[in-house]
């Protein structure tokens, strides 16, 4: 009989996190098609096939929901690898990080989170700088980290590494984030993508290095 307690509450705790599970996929769906103002706690409850009383059983009101929903995205965008090695050199590091920086930001679906966001900001704004602080802030500063180790070997010239990161993130994101995160624009193809970054990464080691990338180089007959 003991034996079976463990079993029993490893089934009690598959379930809850099933239900969990269910609950925020139904209420994203609601907060996308009608916002955080047109979302009531009723019209969750059956977008995500559930009573109203379970569905307080796990969340206590909209707020509470919402934030689950972001934290969930936030978690989303940490899992994506980034790699910083310092060894590595820095066209291909640059390249390589600006492409995956933008196929996650302008994956299908994944805008929805973030314009929710930015629309609840101003009403809640400790989810707006949550969201932006462990994740745009702390993307930035590991680029950042990077950036600073090359200045110190001589490959980069950089004053301020911070702001250097930002730039770089903002260039890749040009002609590509906007138009999507407004929904003017459908996700941008791999070769648009790869096409901005590029351009994004000749820019900015032309401004912090004065040298054009091999590649370029190579290609312009020098």
């Amino acid at each position: 009989m003991v034996a079976t307690h463990p079993i029993t509450l490893h089934l009690i705790g598959d379930e809850d996190s099933s239900k969990r599970r269910q609950i925020l996929d139904g209420a994203r769906k609601v907060f996308m098609d009608l916002g955080f103002d047109g979302a009531s706690m009723g019209e969750i409850a059956r977008s995500a096939g559930v009573s109203k009383g379970t569905l307080y059983v796990y969340f206590a009101d909209k707020n509470r929901l919402f934030e689950a929903i972001v934290e969930e995205e936030t978690l989303e965008q940490a899992k994506v690898a980034f790699n910083f090695d310092p060894e590595r050199d820095v066209t291909t590091t640059l390249t390589e990080f600006g492409q995956a920086y933008i196929h996650m930001l302008c994956r299908p679906g994944g805008g929805s989170a973030t314009r929710t966001v930015m629309a609840i900001a101003e009403r809640m704004p400790e989810v707006g700088r949550r969201f932006y602080n462990n994740v745009v802030a702390h993307t930035i500063a590991r680029l950042a980290a990077y950036l600073e180790v090359r200045t110190r070997s001589g490959d980069l010239e950089i004053e301020d590494c911070q702001l250097a990161a930002t730039q770089f993130m903002q260039m890749c994101q040009a002609s590509l984030f906007m138009p999507f995160i407004f929904q003017a624009a459908p996700a941008p193809s791999a070769e648009r993508i790869a096409q901005v970054v590029e351009s994004a990464t000749r820019m900015f080691l032309a401004g912090y290095t004065g040298r054009t990338p091999p590649d370029r180089a190579a290609r312009s007959g020098r």
